[in-house]
């Protein structure tokens, strides 16, 4: 614990002195509606507590988790395929990458006529935003497998069931939490988009909201409300990374 929080000072004393000068223009701007002080943010986000935490957050968080959960079953099957047989890999690698050439504020007013205000519409610009790291991260990972390991067990009769779960799976799991890692804040940012272009509940949408109402603080408070739970949830991950990778960083 010591020395994580001594590894994360300098990091932190760099986020103190930030807030200060943001704390400083603020105050001497004087204009709330543009640029709301740090005080300020974190006080409205105490008095929009009720409808924050019970109606907003738990939306978008439904939305993350859903598409994170389908982007991760779609990235996972897309990598194991192309690494499996070259001419899927042909097929799908260029298709994977021109999925990531589409503006996600151009789709997603497509996804909002298609799907409605519903779900599914803030669902499906988080799943085109994050499954792209994870299919080729994750392929990569499959690829670093030494292909002299393999043969190895290939002469001793694996089979390539065997050779999958025993060489390649461990070479992919470190490339797999980094995707995870990369994926997290990537889906709380398409919730969010989502949201923002078309919901009728969701912290985007509380954003978009307190923009019309030229409310800054209250504009920036489920911002802040978003990053902090994004950072979470790689603290957790990363935590699960240190619990299965153990052998990451050894030489």
């Amino acid at each position: 614990m010591k020395g994580a929080c001594k590894a994360n000072l300098p990091a932190l004393l760099f986020l103190f002195a930030l807030l200060l000068l943001w704390q400083a223009g603020a105050m001497g701007m004087d204009a709330a509606y543009i640029l709301p002080s740090p005080i300020q943010i974190l006080q409205k986000l105490w008095e929009l507590r009720g409808p924050l935490f019970t109606v907003h957050l738990p939306a978008t968080m439904a939305v993350t988790a859903i598409g994170l959960a389908i982007s991760l079953v779609l990235g996972l099957a897309l990598a194991v395929a192309m690494d499996g047989s070259a001419l899927v890999r042909r097929m799908l690698y260029p298709l994977v990458v021109v999925s990531q050439t589409i503006p996600t504020t151009a789709i997603a007013p497509l996804f909002v006529l298609w799907f409605g205000y519903g779900i599914w519409s803030k669902v499906l610009v988080t799943v085109l935003i994050t499954f792209f790291p994870i299919t080729i991260t994750v392929y990569d990972g499959l690829r670093s497998a030494k292909t002299e390991m393999a043969e190895l067990l290939r002469t001793y009769g694996a089979t390539r069931r065997e050779i999958f779960l025993k060489i390649k799976v461990p070479c992919a799991l470190p490339y797999f939490f980094s995707a995870v890692k990369m994926a997290v804040p990537m889906s709380v940012i398409g919730a969010a988009i989502g949201e923002w272009l078309g919901a009728k509940s969701g912290l985007g949408y509380f954003s978009r909201r307190m923009m019309t109402q030229l409310d800054g603080a209250g504009v920036f408070a489920p911002i802040v409300l978003l990053s902090v739970v994004a950072m979470a949830a790689v603290g957790a991950v990363a935590l699960l990374e240190r619990r299965f990778v153990r052998w990451r960083g050894e030489s």
